[in-house]
């Protein structure tokens, strides 16, 4: 199995470090677009907090690889 990363505001993701997933902890628009091209190859999973899907827009958030889950607000 691949990476899982979780990327966001760092309150909504620092918990899911405890479960090895690597945490891109983001608090602004620019921010999740950056970490978002600098997500490692291999992920196969993203978790996204409601803010960082939408600063990076249904195009990305939609695409097949890697595998997007937005978490409830």
């Amino acid at each position: 199995m691949g990476t899982v990363a979780a990327l966001g505001e760092e309150a909504r993701t620092a918990g899911f470090a405890l479960a090895g997933v690597r945490v891109l902890a983001a608090g602004d628009p620019d921010a999740v677009r950056a970490a978002w091209r600098r997500l490692p190859p291999g992920t196969d999973l993203v978790l996204l907090t409601p803010a960082a899907a939408a600063a990076l827009g249904p195009d990305l958030v939609e695409g097949t690889r890697p595998l997007v889950a937005v978490m409830p607000p």
